[in-house]
C-alpha cells in the first residue's frame, strides 16, 4: 500500500474556523504567531497562543 501526503496531515475537521486558520497559518504555513496576530488584527499574541493550544489539544487528544 502506497502512502499519500494526506496520510500524514493532521485532521483539522474538529477545529473551529479561528483555530483552523491559526493552525494552518502558523503550524503548517510560514507565519509566526506575532506576524499572524498582527495580520489578523488580534490585540494580543496570547490570543493566537490560545487558539493554537486549543487546536493542538483537539488534534492530539480529541479534547474539546
Amino acid at each position: 500500500m502506497q502512502l499519500e501526503l494526506h496520510d500524514f496531515e493532521p485532521d483539522l475537521s474538529n477545529l473551529s474556523e479561528a483555530e483552523r486558520d491559526a493552525y494552518e497559518a502558523v503550524r503548517l504555513g510560514d507565519l509566526g504567531p506575532r506576524e499572524y496576530q498582527r495580520d489578523r488584527g488580534y490585540s494580543s499574541p496570547g490570543t493566537v497562543s490560545n487558539l493554537l493550544a486549543r487546536a493542538e489539544r483537539k488534534i492530539d487528544g480529541g479534547a474539546t
